[in-house]
C-alpha cells in the first residue's frame, strides 16, 4: 500500500524530487521504492529521462484505477472525525487574493479558534484551476464561471468593479467620461494566468455592453498589486468595489465611469458533486456561506 501511494505521488507530481518532498523521503529512496514495485508487478510504471518522468500506459491505467480508491479511503478516515468532539482534518482551497480579502480574512481567526483541529491551506491562483486533478477540496470563483457539474455555494453578494485613480494621477490627466476614453490613459493591466491574455475591462450601460483593452506599462497577475499601483499614482485600475471603498472614503482614490460598471455574480465555493463532505469541510461551508 505504501509503495502504491509512493507511485501515485510521483505520477501526479511528474517529479521524483517533488513527490519525495511531499512524502518526507529522499528522491533516491523513492526511486528505489518505485523500482522494487515495478519488479514485483513485472511491468514498467514510469518512463524516466534525465529531465522528465511520466507514467507509461500501464502507469496511467494504474493511476486512474487506484487513485480514486485511495482518495475514498482518505475521505472515510477523515469522516471518522464525526466521532470526535470537534471536526478535524485538512482543507485545501484555491482562490484569488481578492476573494481571500472579502470572504476568508474577516472570519478566518474566529473559524480557526472555533476549530483548533482543522488545518486550512489556501493557494492563490487567478487561473481556472482544476480542483480535481490538482487535489484541492474546493475553490472560490465567480458564480458565472463555475462548471455545471460542480456544487456551488454562494459566499458573497454580487459586486462590481470600480475604475479608480489617485488624486495625483487626475492632476495630470483628465477623468475619462466614457469607457473609450481609457485608451488614452495609462492603465494597470491584470493577466489572470500566464498562458492567457490580459483582461479586457468590461462595461455595460443601458443594455449596451463593451470590452475595452487598455494600455499601460504595468501588468500584474494579482488584483491587490493592481490596487497598490493605483494608489501609487502609476495609472488607473479596475478593482473590486469592496477593496476600494476605504480609499474612496479617505480621498486616496477617486472613482470614474461609475454608471458604466456592471455587477458580477458574487463569489461561490465550488467542489465536485461526488465529494462526500467531511465534518471539517461541512464546518467550513457553514461558517463562510453567504447570509443576507
Amino acid at each position: 500500500m505504501n509503495d502504491l501511494q509512493a507511485f501515485l505521488a510521483v505520477a501526479r507530481e511528474l517529479s521524483f524530487t517533488k513527490a519525495a518532498a511531499s512524502l518526507g523521503v529522499t528522491p533516491s529512496a523513492l526511486s528505489h521504492t518505485i523500482k522494487s514495485l515495478e519488479e514485483r508487478l513485472g511491468v514498467r510504471l514510469l518512463a524516466r529521462t534525465t529531465r522528465n518522468v511520466s507514467p507509461t500506459e500501464a502507469g496511467e491505467r494504474l493511476m486512474h484505477s487506484i487513485g480514486p480508491l485511495f482518495e475514498q479511503i482518505a475521505t472515510e478516515i477523515e469522516m471518522l472525525g464525526e466521532l470526535r468532539d470537534k471536526p478535524a482534518g485538512s482543507i485545501r482551497l484555491t482562490c484569488s487574493d481578492d476573494a481571500v480579502e472579502m470572504i476568508i480574512r474577516p472570519k478566518i481567526a474566529e473559524f480557526l479558534t472555533a476549530y483548533p483541529d482543522i488545518n486550512l491551506e489556501i493557494g492563490i491562483d487567478y487561473g481556472f484551476t482544476n480542483i480535481v486533478s490538482d487535489r484541492f477540496d474546493a475553490g472560490i470563483r465567480l458564480g458565472e464561471s463555475i462548471s455545471k457539474d460542480m456544487i456551488a455555494v454562494r459566499l458573497s453578494p454580487d459586486w462590481r468593479l470600480s475604475v479608480v485613480g489617485s488624486p495625483d494621477y487626475f492632476k495630470k490627466h483628465p477623468a475619462p467620461v466614457i469607457p473609450q476614453d481609457l485608451t488614452h490613459h495609462s492603465c494597470i493591466n491584470i493577466r489572470h494566468s500566464f498562458a492567457g491574455g490580459r483582461y479586457a475591462w468590461e462595461f455595460e450601460k443601458d443594455n449596451h455592453k463593451l470590452n475595452i483593452r487598455v494600455n499601460g506599462q504595468l501588468t500584474f497577475n494579482s488584483i491587490m498589486h493592481v490596487l497598490n499601483g493605483t494608489l501609487d499614482g502609476i495609472g488607473l485600475g479596475y478593482v473590486p468595489e469592496f477593496l476600494v471603498k476605504p480609499f474612496l472614503r479617505d480621498g486616496s482614490l477617486k472613482e470614474v465611469l461609475v454608471d458604466w460598471s456592471p455587477y458580477f455574480e458574487g463569489f461561490h465555493l465550488y467542489y465536485p458533486n461526488r465529494r462526500q463532505a467531511s465534518p471539517a469541510f461541512a464546518a467550513f461551508v457553514e461558517t463562510f456561506r453567504y447570509r443576507k
